[in-house]
């Protein structure tokens, strides 16, 4: 097999292009739908003279089958693999090629650019040093060119390469690509992105991609590929203080114990004092092993073992650090890029994975959404996917980190859905909300357990949850009387009559749900700590916020009855006419009908009032409870 014209490497040749030593440049492909992304791509592999002579056959051949462009190379067959991708002539995920020059090794992402996969160009961006966004010279900036834009400024990059692509649609026009250019650059002053290079391109006839085109005498830049070749993204990430998050404990056997991760940012060298965090000790490093063997200094960016003077405990999640502290808090506000078909909601549980760090995380409120058109702050309640917001975060354990525009490692995160175990959002740390270092917990003599001592019980939550008409709240209230005739303390909180006080000022939105579900378990948890049984009697439709409730209490004290009876018995019953209502459309959002009820996986106790009594279902709870000496 031979090359064509080949005197580099090979586009498809990734190992061979990681053992090489010319600088390596990553960059994404970026810009709305049809304007050009994956043909750019394309033909920067082909004039780059990378490919091989079957590749370049097999583009023939693809481009007469499935094809856009009439029997000539389609240059975007070479970046576009998925059947779907070829038969609509779209890109649809994350592509990556491989490919280098006499100067440069590179690593493109070819993201799509419909606003339904803006979260799969938000992943291919999240690695890059620079962007080349893609702009139709017959449309100019457009929403999805903002939407893009203002995704590359969150994400930290600084260098855009503005492609006007199809220039020859416009009869190569250069007043009007001036007019283009100077929009862009307006825009991008506002997102705070300092370098924009522009340049008018041609991607199918390769007009300014390698060599410069005839046809635009008037453009005196450099090309594509000389610019990607030239551009200096080097940052200060080495000047910057030492951090490395330790992603594995390595301890082969007992003689050995090292710390494995990859050096965020600063130099290390044997003999330096570092400060362990979250936890704050202090000792010195021992030795730096790398894969080509031990060495005295190791720099960002690089992969190494660490093994420390003293025998301390560091944990994957931890964070290595010297020289001034990196910030430490709970309370974080952060921009978020939503992911999820299901929309964000306050109040609701998510997983924070920041590095190899990982924990519970609240989204307690979203200060604003962000109109990408004008690029307005908009009063929300709600991220929708691909919607980008600013939102406050709490989280179960404090959590090491840079602000995001210092350090992309140490500063950006996922949200991931506990229940689903998809990814929710993307997240760049903005701040320290400060809170935790300014409010301390009052420690008491009196706490929980001399109270539940005093009361003779075991305090715990009875969570009742189950469709409207179920019976959760009579059942509960027998519990409730039945407790009080055992002489034991419990209070009954009841999500009607807690609809009265406390909760009055929510509706029935799923956030609303959210905010209920999260104020009741507070106080749930409260009454925990004084001792009692705290009874709580809600719909509750969420799995994700019955969890949230679970996780405010300690391990064995939350109890999930569900109370299984079934839609159409409930809606026979309909003791307060609500179930009508919500079919004759009169009560929008209603749990059952036309708002979703998620069934607990795996209750402490399931009753169904269409089989038992409620007396019988209060027995069965009761006998639960002496069984496992909660009296």
């Amino acid at each position: 097999m031979s090359y064509h014209e080949a005197p580099t490497i090979a586009a498809s040749d990734a190992p061979r292009l990681e053992q090489d030593d010319r600088p390596t440049l990553r960059f994404v492909t970026c810009g709305s739908v049809d304007d050009g992304k994956s043909t750019l791509v394309g033909r920067l592999l082909y004039d780059s003279k990378t490919l091989l002579d079957d590749q370049i056959d097999a583009l023939a051949s693809e481009s007469r089958t499935v094809g856009t462009t009439g029997g000539d190379f389609d240059f975007a067959l070479l970046v576009d693999g998925l059947q779907a991708e070829r038969e609509q002539g779209i890109t649809i995920d994350v592509a990556y090629r491989f490919f280098a020059t006499r100067l440069r090794r590179f690593i493109v992402a070819d993201t799509p650019g419909h606003a339904q996969y803006t979260r799969n160009m938000a992943t291919g961006a999240s690695n890059a040093d620079l962007a080349v966004v893609l702009v139709d010279a017959r449309k100019g900036v457009i929403t999805q060119t903002r939407r893009h834009s203002h995704i590359l400024s969150l994400l930290g990059i600084r260098h855009v390469v503005l492609a006007v692509n199809k220039m020859d649609l416009i009869g190569f026009d250069g007043d009007r690509f001036a007019a283009i250019t100077a929009e862009y650059l307006t825009m991008a002053g506002q997102l705070g992105i300092p370098q924009v290079q522009c340049i008018p391109v041609v991607a199918p006839d390769g007009d300014n991609i390698v060599t410069a085109s005839a046809r635009m005498p008037w453009y005196t830049g450099p090309t594509v590929t000389a610019y990607l070749e030239s551009v200096d993204v080097s940052g200060d990430v080495s000047q910057r203080p030492f951090r490395l998050p330790v992603q594995w404990v390595n301890r082969p056997h007992a003689e050995f114990r090292g710390f494995c991760g990859r050096i965020a940012s600063g130099t290390i060298a044997s003999g330096e004092t570092i400060t362990v965090q979250p936890s704050g000790r202090q000792t010195r490093i021992a030795r730096i092993l790398t894969p080509g063997g031990e060495r005295d200094r190791a720099a960002a960016g690089e992969s190494v073992t660490l093994t420390l003077t003293d025998e301390i405990d560091v944990s994957r999640g931890d964070v290595l650090t010297a020289g001034p502290a990196p910030q430490v808090s709970d309370q974080l506000a952060a921009h978020l890029v939503w992911f999820d078909d299901e929309a964000m909601v306050a109040g609701r549980r998510y997983l924070l994975k920041c590095g190899a760090a990982s924990t519970g995380a609240v989204i307690t409120t979203l200060k604003h959404r962000i109109a990408i058109d004008t690029m307005a702050h908009e009063n929300a309640a709600t991220l929708d996917a691909n919607q980008i917001g600013y939102a406050h975060l709490s989280l179960d354990r404090p959590l090491v980190f840079e602000a995001y525009r210092d350090d992309r490692d140490m500063g950006s995160f996922i949200l991931v859905d506990p229940i689903s175990h998809r990814t929710a959002a993307a997240g760049m740390i903005d701040l320290s909300l400060r809170r935790a270092t300014n409010i301390h917990w009052q420690r008491l003599a009196v706490d929980k357990s001399v109270r539940a001592r005093l009361k003779q019980q075991r305090p715990c939550v009875l969570w009742f949850t189950g469709l409207s008409g179920a019976g959760k709240s009579t059942i509960a209230d027998l519990v409730d009387r039945r407790l009080a005739e055992l002489g034991r303390h419990a209070v009954l909180l009841d999500g009607d009559n807690l609809r009265h006080g406390i909760n009055r000022d929510l509706g029935f939105s799923t956030a609303d749900r959210a905010e209920n579900v999260r104020r009741t378990a507070e106080i749930a948890a409260l009454f925990v700590d004084a001792g009692m049984i705290a009874l709580v009697a809600l719909i509750s439709p969420f799995r994700s916020e019955r969890e949230l409730a679970r996780g405010r209490v300690e391990t064995g004290e939350f109890i999930e009855i569900h109370v299984a009876t079934p839609l159409a018995e409930c809606e026979h019953r309909d003791p307060k006419g609500l179930y009508r209502k919500a079919r004759a459309g009169e009560l929008p959002s209603f749990t059952g009908i036309d708002h979703p009820y998620e069934t607990p996986q795996a209750p402490e106790i399931t009753v169904d009032t269409s089989e038992m009594s409620t007396d019988a279902a209060c027995e069965r709870i009761i006998r639960y409870l002496r069984e496992n000496d909660y009296l």
